[in-house]
């Protein structure tokens, strides 16, 4: 009895296992199975109100200048959104962005899809799962073998990098953005980004405390770019497209830029260095398409298809909560812990976020990824309420 109840459990997981890795994969290029929505289980008419709902939404940066300035120009619109912090110009490139879109994925398959889905847009802080992603893979291939390693056991990317507050700081750290870094990268001082009340706030208050605090900062997040730039000795977005992008079959339409001042020598080398975000202009430059491959990589826990592009344990990291902010797990894997964040998904649901809004919204339990841009910020939770909702 016991051996039939054995295969039976067995047999079980095997269906449920096969299940999931039956799942469509897009190969490389423009080519992406669709199905009806009722197909994969979705109510149609509810499923056309969820994007409706985010297209209608599209953010506008003060809705009362829109007849003075275009506001789907980022040239524009970066600039006067962070106006009020000091060193804000641009030093990387901005550009108009295309209307709002979305993308629904249920099983791989195509079950909705409006706006230009092809268009490279800026996904502004998305770019920091990118980056994160570059971590991954040098964790994956023993380049970082343990991410509570210091930082300055593995490098000595710049004189700030050796200042005593920061010596102690490791991977881990800074990808959980509890560093509490201090320095200036490419000309913009820690203090400088995202401050309180006054521009001087933070550096009145002095550094934080390393690892004790979770501060969104760019400064900090570009200290991680310069750090695993010397790590791989190789410009990041050349390591991204060969062991990420490539195996899951991205377009070659995506682009990283670098600030017009961001270059570091390595070796006599002289190599670009990528920002993780668009706070001052460039970043990652990608479709809402590349972006639902990113999706399903993290959907299928860093498989595709037959090869782990990145391991399940670093996956897992990822999702794990940081201690002074459960929402947050590594850039930029945003968590639903005590559903916070998407009170209609369940708990494990992961968003990937981005200024303007830009989303990649992951549902493990219906199998569903889903990719708007431009969403008005207030409305992701409503449109991922309506979403669950369809199916």
């Amino acid at each position: 009895m016991w051996k039939q109840a054995i295969a039976s459990a067995t047999l079980a997981l095997l269906v449920v296992s096969g299940a999931q890795a039956a799942d469509y994969l897009p190969p490389k290029g423009s080519d992406w199975a669709a199905r009806a929505p009722k197909q994969e289980g979705f109510d149609a008419a509810k499923l056309k109100s969820a994007v409706d709902f985010a297209i209608a939404h599209e953010a506008t940066v003060a809705p009362e200048l829109a007849k003075a300035i275009d506001p789907r120009d980022l040239s524009i619109t970066i600039p006067m959104q962070f106006a009020h912090e000091p060193y804000s110009d641009p030093i990387g490139p901005l550009k108009p962005h295309q209307p709002a879109s979305v993308l629904v994925i249920r099983h791989g398959y195509i079950v909705a899809e409006a706006g230009d889905t092809h268009a490279a847009d800026l996904v502004n802080s998305v770019t920091k799962t990118f980056l994160s992603s570059v971590a991954g893979v040098a964790f994956d291939r023993n380049l970082i073998r343990n991410v509570n390693d210091r930082v300055l056991d593995y490098v000595h990317p710049s004189p700030d990098f050796e200042l005593p507050h920061n010596q102690p700081i490791t991977w881990d750290q800074m990808l959980r953005q509890t560093s509490g870094w201090i320095g200036t990268m490419w000309g913009k001082p820690w203090w400088a980004d995202r401050p309180g009340k006054n521009a001087w706030d933070e550096l009145a208050a002095g550094p934080p405390p390393v690892g004790k605090e979770w501060k969104y900062s760019d400064v900090r997040v570009n200290a991680l770019a310069l750090a695993l730039t010397h790590l791989w000795k190789r410009p990041l977005p050349d390591v991204l497209r060969e062991y990420v992008m490539n195996p899951i079959g991205a377009s070659d339409t995506w682009h990283w830029y670098n600030y017009d001042n961001a270059w570091t020598t390595i070796d006599g080398v002289r190599i670009p260095v990528v920002p993780g975000g668009g706070h001052w202009g460039g970043g990652m430059y990608i479709s809402a398409r590349d972006l639902a491959r990113l999706g399903l990589l993290a959907l299928h826990e860093g498989r595709w298809g037959g090869r782990q592009v990145l391991s399940r344990k670093w996956i897992s990291m990822a999702r794990t909560p940081t201690g002074p902010n459960p929402q947050y797990g590594f850039m930029n894997w945003f968590l639903n812990t005590d559903k916070k964040l998407a009170p209609a998904a369940r708990e494990d649901a992961v968003m990937f976020l981005g200024n303007g809004a830009n989303m990649v919204f992951i549902d493990y339990e219906h199998d569903v990824v889903a990719v708007v841009r431009w969403i008005d910020d207030k409305e992701k939770a409503e449109f991922v309420r309506l979403l669950e909702a369809s199916l």
